[in-house]
């Protein structure tokens, strides 16, 4: 493929995410705020944009089958724990910004989660093991299984946890 169109697309499904999930939090909003019609607006404006997204990512090839989803997940949440997140905790740290650094380290630990859930899946992929997974809505943490009382990385309790049994 041509490095220009190769750019190209990518800049195309970069841009189409974050539209995606700016819209999501835009809709959340707008309910929030008493908007039934304009978050629905936005919900169906974050439905269009994850099509183009998705597109994007199929002309590049990006999408494999399961095993090879699971491994290139996995590997690019390990890169995004050690080298992105450290690199952006230490600038927040170097600018003494400690609300940027909590956000940082946090989620670079959650990251590291997210590389074992993803290798635990490959290995697991055979036997098909079953598990539910509980997601803390401050941090993002996932515990697959238990649903602990409280989260191990931002430390609130049971209740801001959302469940995908």
């Amino acid at each position: 493929m041509d490095k220009g169109i190769k750019d190209a697309l990518e800049k195309a499904y970069a841009g189409e995410a974050k539209a995606a999930l700016r819209l999501k939090i835009f809709a959340d909003v707008a309910e929030k705020e008493g908007y039934p019609q304009i978050a629905k607006l936005f919900r169906v404006i974050c439905f269009s944009e994850e099509i183009h997204g998705t597109r994007a990512l199929r002309v590049l090839k990006e999408t494999g089958n399961t095993e090879e989803n699971l491994q290139n997940s996995f590997e690019s949440e390990e890169k995004v724990a050690r080298v992105a997140y450290e690199e952006f905790l230490k600038t927040a740290n170097d600018l003494g910004d400690k609300a940027a650094a909590l956000h940082f380290s946090q989620s670079r630990d959650v990251e590291e989660g997210h590389a074992k859930l993803y290798k635990n899946a490959l290995n697991d992929m055979m036997s098909e093991r079953e598990t539910a997974y509980h997601v803390c809505t401050v941090c993002g943490y996932i515990s697959d299984g238990e649903l602990p009382e409280e989260c191990p990385v931002c430390g609130v309790k049971k209740e801001k946890f959302v469940s995908f049994d």
